[in-house]
């Protein structure tokens, strides 16, 4: 697999700091996700190169394509790709070992409308996503960085969300949740004032969990602790 983070230099020398989607976590692979990244990265698996690529040629049709960032050990993203067969699915994971788990879970579902990249999502979007592609973008419990002075590396930024939009259909929807009310507020803020999208919510900014994002074993505990989910949709208008 190709390198995880791509760095720039500038004239000096020194490296450029740029908007990143993740904090590097390196972990060890179990002996069963490094089987499964070694057989499953050929049919599954999409290296990073500065190169667009075409989902046609990618997933052998032109269903409709649904891209999350950040799916943690894959286990709703694999869920989300067997209850749709009519969708394809792609996910981004900076974690290696959560990449494994995902491959590990698809080919034992047995599933083939899922790809995966063990790369930064800001410069796969940047480098590799063709305009105006994409069907659906999640992103389902980012690092809330719950801390004020470190709200600003929270994913969800001005800049950010229109790097989204320009890869969205027209009416394609930017799907945001978190567990995290104060980032739910974030969310809608941010959201509310970025050109070109509409909250598909009707009563208040938020959505019931839709039907198609799978409830984690950790959102359900959750919810018998009293703890809350906030969903948001927001739907690319121009």
């Amino acid at each position: 697999m190709a390198e995880v983070i791509k760095t720039e230099l500038n004239e000096d020398g020194k490296v450029i700091r740029k908007i990143r989607s993740f904090v590097r976590r390196e972990g060890r692979l179990t002996k069963g996700q490094e089987q499964a990244m070694n057989d499953c990265w050929p049919t599954m698996g999409i290296d990073f190169e500065e190169k667009q690529l075409n989902w046609t040629e990618v997933f052998g049709n032109d269903n409709p394509v649904v891209l999350e960032i950040g799916f943690g050990m894959g286990a709703s993203l694999v869920e989300m790709a067997k209850n749709a067969p009519k969708k394809n699915f792609i996910g981004i994971e900076v974690h290696s070992p959560g990449v494994g788990a995902c491959l590990m879970a698809a080919r034992d579902a047995g599933i083939t409308n899922l790809r995966v990249m063990c790369h930064d999502a800001v410069e796969v979007f940047e480098h590799m996503l063709p305009v105006a592609s994409l069907d659906t973008v999640q992103l389902f419990f980012p690092d809330p960085w719950h801390k004020a002075r470190h709200h600003k590396r929270r994913i969800v930024q001005p800049a950010f969300v229109q790097m989204l939009r320009d890869k969205l259909k027209i009416g394609g929807i930017f799907h945001m949740a978190t567990d995290w009310e104060n980032y739910a507020e974030h969310m809608v803020e941010v959201m509310d004032v970025a050109p070109g999208y509409k909250n598909t919510a009707v009563d208040g900014p938020y959505i019931p969990r839709p039907e198609e994002r799978p409830l984690t074993k950790f959102e359900a505990r959750g919810h018998r602790l009293g703890h809350g989910v906030w969903d948001m949709k927001y739907a690319r208008v121009d």
